[in-house]
């Protein structure tokens, strides 16, 4: 019995010393990748990019948002704002928008298309189909993005890339939810995202990307993602399959929701965990013991076993460590001072670390999905059943 546990403990400290190596990795990436230098007037003549914002609602922050994709410095765009009801309360600041930038190439698509369970897909295939040119960025409502972002973009799409895609992070904003969004995607969520994209594992979100449209067109177009709620990996997925790269932005997607509370931060992290485990199944085990907390529990008992160090000053040690890791890592990505103190900072992570596994726990018990005002079940493969349908379009 002793051998065995001695065997378990070795695979623990092992885990451990592989996740320290993917804490390092993604700090050293980020550093490596982030806030290139970008010369505006670099690869003329331009390639065009039809940009679809997928819209649904109205919020305090939707003006700024899709008023700063009027404003990019590129020179060869258009925007396709695609709704599912013609009676969308956001249709009217739209349109002004589209008055007040009367250069800028833009329309408006309504109804949608039903092509599968996913609303998002549904609301953007009319604008899909309208796009008339060879890039095509699919870009949230929630987004607000800098000026230079898609020349970003568009020239890191070297000949074997396929996909160019934005690491999701936050817009500066007040508040303890919004600061644990940016804590949790500038620590957590960045270095799995980070290190994934350092060994070309498919780590693609549909948040903000940029893709090359004859990949999507050469197996069906969007709707051949339709029966996924998660069609950004599956889309990634498809183009990866055939040999094409994907790279990340050196600058990341800015969410900036007009509201923000725990409750809805909390529910979003339970419907990824769902979708995660349903694509790939071994993230089931891996997840949970790869959070700090818990692999501090299991590595102190290990190395009490194999070395008998104090598991007690061992785990205060792994800690602490942890911590000052994702502390650097927020700040490269943040490439600047944190809107929030370090006070905020310590809360924040400690909120997040204790309810990681906590979040996970309740996702595993429940394989449905509430995704606005529609529920779905979920299959193994990623495949989605809507079980309590809104009106068709």
């Amino acid at each position: 019995m002793f051998y065995v546990f001695y065997a378990l403990a070795l695979i623990f400290i092992i885990f451990w010393c592989g996740l320290w190596i993917l804490h390092f990795i993604a700090i050293f990436h980020a550093k490596l990748k982030f806030y290139r230098k970008i010369d505006p007037y670099y690869g003329i003549p331009y390639d065009g990019v039809s940009i679809l914002k997928p819209l649904k609602g109205l919020d305090s922050n939707l003006h700024y948002n899709l008023e700063s994709f009027f404003t990019l410095q590129y020179p060869v765009y258009e925007l396709l704002f695609c709704f599912e009801e013609s009676t969308d309360p956001a249709i009217p600041l739209v349109n002004s928008l589209i008055e007040k930038y009367p250069d800028i190439d833009a329309k408006v698509f309504t109804g949608g298309n039903i092509v599968g369970v996913n609303p998002k897909l549904n609301n953007m295939q009319p604008g899909y189909l309208a796009a008339k040119y060879d890039y095509i960025m699919i870009s949230d409502s929630n987004l607000r993005m800098r000026e230079e972002t898609l020349t970003d973009m568009v020239q890191l799409m070297d000949d074997d890339v396929g996909i160019v895609h934005q690491l999701p992070f936050t817009w500066d904003r007040e508040g303890f939810a919004p600061a644990l969004e940016k804590i949790y995607f500038g620590t957590a969520h960045a270095r799995i995202y980070l290190f994934a994209d350092f060994m070309q594992v498919n780590c693609h979100t549909g948040m903000s990307t940029l893709i090359r449209k004859n990949l999507l067109d050469d197996v069906g177009g969007l709707q051949s993602f339709g029966c996924y709620l998660a069609e950004d990996f599956f889309i990634a997925k498809s183009i990866m399959e055939r040999g094409w790269r994907t790279r990340i932005s050196s600058l990341p997607a800015l969410q900036n929701p007009g509201c923000s509370n725990l409750k809805a931060f909390r529910e979003r992290l339970k419907r990824w965990t769902k979708l995660r485990s349903a694509m790939v199944p071994h993230t089931i085990i891996l997840e949970p013991l790869s959070e700090c907390l818990i692999l501090g529990i299991f590595t102190s008992w290990a190395v009490y076993v194999i070395f008998m160090w104090d598991p007690v000053v061992f785990y205060l040690v792994h800690v602490l460590i942890w911590f000052l890791l994702d502390y650097t890592l927020l700040s490269i990505i943040q490439n600047g001072s944190l809107p929030f103190s370090k006070f905020y900072f310590i809360i924040g992570w400690l909120y997040r670390e204790i309810n990681g596994p906590l979040i996970f726990l309740s996702a595993f018990w429940d394989n449905t999905i509430k995704w606005r005002t529609r529920i779905y079940k979920l299959h193994m493969g990623g495949i989605a059943e809507e079980i309590s349908p809104k009106l068709k379009l």
